[in-house]
């Protein structure tokens, strides 16, 4: 047995139907289109989602959900999270250095009872904390 003469198992395949090629095919004169109306003209193509005129899925089912394109910084609690409080300055590489965070972390908040104290600190403007 070799790939030149490798053959699809028997009953397996099927020959395409050739329509419109006479009336002694049984697709001849109009190739299994009917009689009249759109569907039998060249051209034709239904829209998606079409039901017939009734009234289609996508617009019986309610609008959901919605995405903002406004990052929101990563949220730290600085009274859970001690090892910030302790940093001499307050930066994004140096919240990392004690604190894991993502990649894709560009902005942090820094939140609690002390991050009012720790404004002094902060040395980077993607860093804010939640007091004045």
């Amino acid at each position: 047995m070799g790939l030149h003469n490798l053959q699809p198992a028997p009953g397996s395949t099927r020959n395409r139907k050739r329509v419109g090629r006479g009336q002694g095919s049984g697709t001849g004169k109009t190739a299994g289109r009917g009689q009249n109306g759109q569907k039998s003209r060249s051209g034709y193509s239904r829209k998606r989602g079409f039901e017939g005129g009734q009234q289609p899925l996508y617009k019986r089912l309610p609008k959901i959900g919605f995405t903002s394109r406004v990052e929101k910084p990563y949220v730290i609690n600085v009274e859970k999270i001690k090892a910030v409080a302790e940093l001499d300055e307050i930066t994004l590489e140096t919240i990392r250095s004690v604190h894991k965070l993502g990649k894709n972390i560009t902005r942090v908040k820094l939140i609690g009872a002390s991050a009012k104290d720790l404004a002094s600190k902060i040395k980077d403007d993607a860093v804010t904390t939640s007091g004045k």
